[in-house]
């Protein structure tokens, strides 16, 4: 018999699974709670977009506030790494535990289980493949730089064969990231990369694999319908229905009725219930609470949508849209840009949402704001007359 919960019980529950419902924890953030916060959230989205900062940064400014970004840095690409790039969610930072639950994907892209120009690259070109994986066994780490000298195919990224090759053996799992340079991948073989005790792991057979993904996704999640479980680390449709309904069976997951939902739920177990939600912050557009924007909209009641492709004339909120976590309510989208050379962080426009207090939001946001700056190396904040908060929010900057 399956439990029933209100949505407001049910936001606050997603709010806290993600390590947002209380206030930031004093002192200095350390390598130790960054690993811990991460390790909570089972995966981070990685995106090239620097507008405010790289999106794989934002989380941890979220959750943690002002931590050094050389800290994830060094978890993700130093000497002893803890984290490793994949295809989680989409291009993903995960606990390196986690590599051997992935191993089944990394088998089916070596079978033609990726994306078609891909796969058929995969199939006509392995020869190359090969070649190029030799040549990072006997010379070491190469990046796509390194073959950029190759034929392109327009619709490809205007990659050439050599980078091609390289994306093929990184979804086969045979190569990942050992550093970035800028933005740029540097590809090593994944057994020089990765902690030998994690090469040495035995691989799981594909359903314990996806049935232990599913425990993690619900429990960063708290409570979930199927839908939201299956996106978490983009699992196939095919046989995840059974692997929901064994983890059920063996009391891994808790049925549940979230009222106005119109999809059955699951709890994690242990998922923790807060009477209140008190934590504030701006969320990058990519943060796990919203990337699944039906889901965002059943839990907060609003349209969360990225408005980076859509045409200027089309915007709603701006370019590039902080949503703001107030509690357990979004109250407030901030249009965000850093400007490096100006030293200013830029609200090109502050929307309050509906039923938000505007003098409270402000202040709240204020805060956040100056707070982001100062771990930009932004001296100030300047605000933009565009949008319905922008007024309260310049007075409660100062």
């Amino acid at each position: 018999m399956s439990a029933d919960i209100s949505t407001r019980e049910a936001r606050r529950i997603a709010v806290a699974a993600q390590g947002l419902a209380a206030p930031r924890p004093a002192g200095a953030p350390t390598a130790r709670r960054l690993r811990a916060m991460i390790g909570a959230l089972g995966v981070v989205q990685i995106d090239s977009v620097n507008v405010v900062a790289r999106s794989h940064y934002l989380p941890a400014f979220s959750r943690l506030g002002d931590y050094p970004r050389a800290l994830l840095e060094k978890e993700a690409w130093g000497r002893k790494p803890t984290l490793f790039e994949y295809w989680g969610h989409e291009a993903s930072l995960m606990p390196v535990a986690l590599q051997p639950l992935f191993r089944w994907r990394m088998e089916r892209a070596r079978r033609g289980g990726t994306w078609s120009g891909l796969a058929r690259f995969g199939r006509e070109r392995r020869d190359f493949i090969d070649a190029v994986l030799a040549r990072i066994e006997r010379e070491g780490p190469v990046t796509g730089g390194d073959f950029a000298d190759g034929p392109r195919v327009a619709g490809w990224w205007n990659w050439s064969n050599g980078k091609r090759a390289l994306e093929w053996l990184f979804w086969a799992g045979l190569i990942t990231t050992k550093t970035r340079r800028g933005f740029e991948r540097v590809y090593d073989l994944t057994e020089r990369v990765l902690p030998r005790a994690v090469i040495e792991t035995p691989t799981p057979d594909e359903a314990d694999a996806h049935r232990a993904l599913i425990q993690i996704a619900a429990a960063a999640l708290g409570v979930a319908t199927a839908g939201d479980l299956r996106d978490y680390f983009r699992m196939p449709v095919e046989g995840f229905a059974a692997r929901v309904a064994e983890l059920v069976e063996a009391g891994e997951l808790a049925p549940v009725a979230v009222r106005g939902w119109r999809q059955p739920a699951y709890l994690a177990p242990g998922a923790r219930r807060p009477r209140f939600a008190r934590g504030a912050a701006l969320l990058s557009p990519f943060d796990n609470l919203i990337w699944r924007r039906e889901r965002a909209e059943r839990l907060f009641g609003t349209r969360i949508r990225l408005e980076i492709y859509t045409p200027s004339h089309k915007r709603e909120h701006g370019y590039y849209v902080l949503p703001f976590l107030l509690g357990e309510t979004i109250a407030a989208r901030a249009d965000l840009k850093a400007d490096r050379a100006a030293g200013i962080l830029r609200v090109q426009a502050a929307h309050l949402e509906a039923g938000a207090d505007a003098e409270r939001t402000a202040g709240a946001l204020a805060g956040e704001l100056a707070l982001m700056a100062r771990w930009l190396g932004l001296a100030d904040v300047a605000v933009m007359e565009k949008g319905g908060l922008s007024t309260a929010l310049r007075q409660a900057l100062g």
